[in-house]
């Protein structure tokens, strides 16, 4: 792997599509009840941040696979990752819930800071962190009170 991640590129795409199909389907969802701007706005920097980070390996700041075979586990364990959720999301599509919630908010957590760990990438372990104790939190404070 150089500069450029082609494997994190995908995965990344394939988290974001049913974001998309979500955002297109619910263009008139209720607003957030959680409202955190510190939170929001950590979170937004450490999502961004991380899909760069999976996307461009800058210079320096990360080392590559440390282990033979380190790119086949990788692969492996993201398209299991990034499968579980996209399954996860059509099988809860119509749901809400604390399940919903945690699982569509661990998942892609997950795999941002096992591609950081991975690849030992300083930076993307460091905002995956960011945005998994972020997001995890908005995600739960945003879940229906009347809901499992």
């Amino acid at each position: 792997m150089s500069w450029f991640n082609y494997y994190g590129l995908i995965f990344i795409v394939l988290i974001m599509l049913p974001n998309i199909v979500y955002s297109i389907k619910n263009k008139n969802s209720a607003p957030n009840n959680y409202t955190n701007k510190i939170a929001e706005i950590f979170e937004q920097i450490g999502r961004y941040a991380c899909m760069a980070f999976m996307i461009f390996n800058i210079p320096y700041t990360w080392f590559g696979f440390y282990f033979n075979y380190a790119n086949i586990v990788y692969i492996a364990v993201n398209s299991a990752l990034v499968t579980a959720y996209c399954i996860i999301w059509i099988i809860l599509w119509n749901r809400d819930g604390m399940l919903k919630s945690l699982l569509l908010s661990i998942l892609p957590s997950l795999v941002f800071i096992f591609s950081g760990v991975i690849t030992a990438s300083i930076p993307l372990i460091i905002f995956a962190i960011i945005f998994a104790v972020t997001h995890i939190l908005i995600s739960v404070k945003n879940t229906p009170k009347n809901s499992n």
